[in-house]
């Protein structure tokens, strides 16, 4: 059995030039993309509207409340990935206006952690460390001093702890000042640097 020959065999430029021909159709040209995808979208919301007509009441009011809900659901997520996104936050001042002992602020850090609280542990475990520093005379008293401050100068008197402490540092404005939730990890690690730091001169 033997194919016929069609019998056509443009060259290259009749190729071309019948192709040009093709494409200069008016039907090719007569929306663009975006007036098309307008027209696409006016569509469905007609279709939309016309349902709604025919639906009960009850039924649309359901149906424009989960639109409404899922549309402020996604802002808010939206804008918690703008503020976190990142992981930097504000560096505010380390103590606030309590005033604790670091074996005050110790003691409270392990209560929490133990209660399964460990943002505030992992918070109170940080002040502990900065009061401790203090009151051992290697760190200056400065209420307004950051997290980071606090770790630069301990990283200083205690190079072999310069990365630790600057994690530290880090977790605690996380935690602290970007709402973010820690872990008992964590929060027992930021215990187990104050007793490391407790035992080095």
């Amino acid at each position: 059995m033997t194919l016929l020959d069609p019998g056509v065999d443009p060259s290259g430029a009749e190729a071309r030039r019948l192709l040009q021909r093709e494409l200069l159709d008016p039907v090719y040209h007569d929306t663009n993309l975006v007036e098309r995808l307008l027209a696409w979208l006016g569509r469905q919301v007609d279709r939309g509207v016309g349902a709604a007509a025919q639906a009960p009441a009850l039924t649309t009011l359901a149906a424009m409340l989960v639109f409404v809900t899922l549309g402020l659901a996604g802002a808010w997520l939206l804008s918690r990935l703008r503020r976190s996104g990142t992981g930097r936050v504000e560096q505010r001042p380390v103590l606030d206006d309590e005033t604790l002992s670091a074996l005050e602020l110790r003691v409270r850090a392990q209560q929490e952690l133990e209660q399964g609280r460990y943002a505030e542990a992992l918070v109170d475990a940080y002040r502990a460390v900065a009061v401790h520093q203090v009151e051992q005379g290697r760190l200056v008293d400065a209420p307004g001093a950051t997290a980071h401050e606090v770790a630069d100068v301990l990283a200083a008197a205690h190079p072999a702890l310069r990365e630790r402490l600057v994690e530290s540092a880090r977790l605690f404005d996380l935690v602290r000042y970007g709402d973010r939730p820690a872990t008992r990890e964590q929060a027992a690690t930021m215990l187990g640097l104050d007793d490391e730091l407790a035992i080095r001169r």
